[in-house]
């Protein structure tokens, strides 16, 4: 077996060279991939921890009870790169936890776990969040670019409650709003994600804004990375999204918070730049197929996660 093609793609390869599903060589080790599990929880944070992710091993967890995918080793057993892919309906997925071990990422890792990872959804529309890293490898795979998601974040200091919006009211989320959440997540996300959404409800708090006694947005807010996220955040403005958002924050005050936003606005990033929710780092959204994220009405102010959207 030959040494697989560089990420940049300018290596051609012939026929007998290519690589195959179960296994590759890379550099001087051959790779096999295995499908992800629990088992495999130490290794993912190794990879996590080399691409300086904040990912601690109850977010692991998560990710990986969600989702599917392959881990790929040496043949020590070292952990060279991931792909997972999250099932939202039977044509909607989401890639994520796509990390290639620093050392690796010119020499084909990605592109091998991306096509892998792909083909667990033939004929699915795809959206995932590119690293500046990961951007031209996605691209040549026929991701077209979205949006740029600002990755907020930082020491919350003391939270000035914004101006109210005339005929909405906030209040905490109750159990009985979940089939209403549920509703308006599926039409900011753009297809229902029933089970990653049960999981986010069971690990969050949040809070809902209604108009006539009708719910028309949610937050939620729970443990991750380093100290606490604030997403998913579904709401028909930036000035709804900050009543929303605002008492989720207030309650970590002097704690560390993050907020990953794909709409742009000036006034929701200024809101949250204020309260020491600077913008840390930026990714693109891409898609392949059909693009599904509406870009008017209840849209998602908030991701639940990189890998989540």
């Amino acid at each position: 077996m030959v040494r697989q093609v560089g990420e940049s793609g300018n290596d051609a390869l012939s026929a007998g060279d290519a690589p195959t599903d179960d296994s590759f060589r890379v550099d001087k080790f051959v790779a096999t991939a295995h499908r992800i599990s629990l088992a495999d929880r130490a290794l993912l944070h190794e990879l996590t921890v080399g691409v300086f992710w904040p990912h601690r091993w109850r977010d692991l967890d998560v990710f990986i009870s969600l989702g599917e995918g392959y881990l790929a080793v040496d043949e020590i057993g070292r952990a060279m790169g991931s792909a997972m892919c999250f099932r939202a309906e039977p044509d909607f997925a989401m890639l994520g936890m796509m990390v290639t071990a620093p050392r690796l990422q010119t020499m084909g890792t990605g592109r091998w776990l991306l096509r892998r990872v792909m083909k667990e959804c033939p004929r699915a529309d795809l959206r995932l969040s590119a690293t500046r890293q990961g951007y031209r490898l996605y691209k040549e795979a026929g991701f077209v670019p979205l949006t740029t998601i600002r990755q907020h974040q930082g020491m919350t200091r003391r939270v000035q409650s914004p101006d109210p919006v005339p005929g909405v009211t906030a209040r905490a989320m109750e159990v009985e709003d979940t089939a209403a959440i549920a509703a308006l997540d599926t039409q900011a996300y753009g297809a229902a994600r029933d089970r990653i959404l049960a999981e986010m409800l069971r690990l969050s708090d949040g809070m809902v804004v209604e108009r006539e006694g009708t719910i028309c947005g949610f937050a939620l807010r729970r443990r991750f990375g380093r100290g606490w996220v604030i997403g998913p955040v579904v709401a028909e403005t930036e000035d709804i999204a900050m009543m929303l958002a605002a008492p989720l924050i207030k309650r970590s005050e002097g704690e560390f918070v993050r907020l990953d936003t794909p709409v742009e606005s000036e006034k929701f990033n200024a809101f949250l730049s204020a309260i020491g929710m600077g913008v840390y780092d930026t990714v693109t959204e891409m898609y392949l197929g059909r693009q599904r994220r509406p870009l008017d009405g209840p849209r998602m102010f908030g991701l639940a996660a990189h890998s989540l959207g």
